[in-house]
């Protein structure tokens, strides 16, 4: 049953997670040959995928943020946002266990140095993550 309480966490849950993806989409739609620069830098993915991931990957939070803060088709967007933030919690997590540093090209594209902790990265995507839970579970299929 819902209650007031919860329909206005959700609400602020999902504006929450749809203006962060938005947001975070911005920059790297403006410069994908900078964001791929990123996505080299995690030493992780094979280079063929690098391009196609900068491409692609900006466009799909950009669709789901707003997606998520439109209402359309919001558990799907949902979901979207919480296996996006599961694999960004599993490469920094990775990259930190490896000793790798890195930028994540979450909100910038840095001419230099590290915008922010990598520790505070993976934190800030959990607690994300933890939140795109909660409002899963109050979210109805559409």
């Amino acid at each position: 049953m819902k209650t007031e309480v919860s329909t206005m966490l959700v609400f602020i849950i999902k504006l929450v997670l749809g203006i962060t993806f938005i947001y975070a989409s911005w920059h790297k739609i403006e410069d994908p040959a900078g964001f791929a620069r990123i996505i080299y830098g995690y030493g992780i993915f094979p280079g063929a995928s690098i391009n196609l991931m900068a491409m692609t990957l900006p466009f799909i939070e950009l669709v789901a943020g707003f997606s998520l803060i439109m209402g359309v088709y919001p558990r799907s967007a949902l979901l979207i946002i919480n296996a996006l933030l599961a694999g960004f919690i599993l490469v920094i997590g990775f990259n930190l266990l490896r000793g790798h540093q890195f930028d994540c090209g979450c909100f910038s594209i840095p001419s230099q140095g590290h915008a922010a902790s990598n520790i505070f990265l993976l934190v800030r995507d959990v607690f994300l993550l933890g939140f795109g839970m909660v409002a899963w579970r109050f979210i109805r299929a559409s």
